[in-house]
């Protein structure tokens, strides 16, 4: 089989963000120009079901003061994953991690979750279906 490499899901999550993917709790609305934004808690969990491995939490912090909380994913102890670090400007930064369970239930952002990860599916098949009928999808 041929397996769909890694840059092949990051084009298939990067290509499923959209306004219905961002948090509706947000205090503003999802920018278009930054598409990463406020996308990293779906997007960690949605790697975290293709790849496994760790979930990462850290703050987001602004002239020292935490504003928010940052997610991405730890494969192994050298390989950290985070397709949505670009969405912090250079006053935003962002803590070391710490590893964090996964929560049993997703109830925050959970239909967000389900779409995002519906779409990276139908993407990461479709590219499947490109490359012949023994291509793997995770």
């Amino acid at each position: 089989m041929t397996p769909l490499l890694l840059s092949d899901i990051e084009t298939a999550v990067r290509g499923s963000w959209g306004a219905d993917t961002y948090p509706p709790d947000s205090t503003s609305p999802w920018p278009p120009d930054n598409p990463a934004r406020g996308q990293c808690g779906v997007t960690a969990l949605v790697l975290h079901d293709l790849l496994g491995g760790d979930l990462m939490l850290g703050e987001v912090r602004v002239d020292g003061v935490r504003v928010d909380y940052h997610w991405w994913n730890r494969l192994g102890a050298d390989l950290e994953i985070d397709l949505t670090r670009g969405q912090f400007a250079p006053h935003e930064i962002v803590t070391e991690g710490t590893i964090t369970a996964r929560p049993p239930e997703i109830r925050r952002c959970r239909e967000e979750y389900e779409l995002l990860r519906t779409r990276v599916l139908k993407r990461l098949a479709e590219l499947a279906r490109g490359r012949g009928a023994d291509a793997e999808v995770p």
